[in-house]
């Protein structure tokens, strides 16, 4: 009698879950099924990322110093977990009921960074758990990755109240914190998601209409890629856009398979 644990026919049957759910989200971004194989083909064709993909001529003035406060690989994680405490560094503390400080691979290649926690994360302590976060795992799924093989991050780690966008205030207080995360983990890629995500990290003024899908250095540092694309509650609320992220993620999932 075969174990039901090693049953190749359960094994298929999950595989096969797998794949629908892999089709029905690249239906959501428009994507026709027959063109597909075109994304594996693409890959070999990326140049390797040691050139910053072409941009208006304003983005090049995005990050004129560059700096490091936090030397790579110096602190864990948990280091930084255990120094923010119950953080009252801003006003967030007074609205907020869990600090949602991030979660994933310690050592990932990939990272993604929002902007702050909404109401679900909010009640959870998990970034990324509401539709949007559901969003965000199809996305990660699509490029062939898990989302626990990626970290997930915000700029603020409390949630701003009404869910609008964290204040310079709270970001200045903030971010360092995530600053020390990046340089914790050290990925190859970080994809900021929207404006406040994109500005925080590359020091811009500039909006995501005009950075996204374009490949950056991270300012501090320089080894790190960012490549800015739409936030998934944007994508929510205009999927018209999915089509334009989904030729975003593939950048990314071509400079993950470009070596080092």
């Amino acid at each position: 009698m075969v174990n039901g644990d090693n049953d190749p026919r359960t094994e298929l049957a999950e595989i096969a879950i797998q794949i629908k759910e892999h089709l029905r989200y690249r239906q959501e971004l428009g994507i026709d099924l027959i063109e597909a194989p075109r994304v594996v083909t693409m890959v070999p064709e990326v140049v390797v990322p040691e050139v910053v993909v072409s941009a208006p001529a304003a983005l090049h003035q995005i990050s004129p110093e560059i700096h490091t406060e936090t030397p790579v690989g110096v602190e864990s994680v948990e280091d930084i977990r255990r120094d923010l405490g119950d953080c009252r560094r801003c006003k967030l503390w007074h609205t907020r009921t869990n600090i949602v400080f991030g979660e994933g691979n310690p050592r990932a290649e990939l990272m993604f960074v929002g902007e702050g926690p909404g109401a679900d994360e909010d009640a959870s302590g998990r970034p990324f758990v509401g539709r949007a976060g559901q969003l965000l795992t199809r996305m990660i799924e699509a490029i062939k990755l898990r989302r626990e093989d990626v970290y997930i991050a915000n700029v603020v780690k409390s949630r701003p109240p009404d869910n609008r966008a964290p204040e310079k205030d709270e970001v200045d207080a903030c971010s360092p914190f995530l600053f020390r995360q990046i340089a914790a983990i050290n990925p190859r890629v970080i994809v900021t998601l929207g404006n406040p995500a994109t500005q925080a990290l590359l020091q811009t003024k500039l909006g995501i209409t005009r950075l996204r899908g374009a490949i950056q250095i991270y300012p501090r540092i320089p080894s790190i890629k960012v490549i800015p694309t739409y936030h998934p509650a944007y994508l929510l609320r205009s999927p018209d856009k999915k089509k334009e992220t989904w030729e975003d993620l593939k950048k990314v999932q071509a400079f993950l398979n470009t070596p080092y």
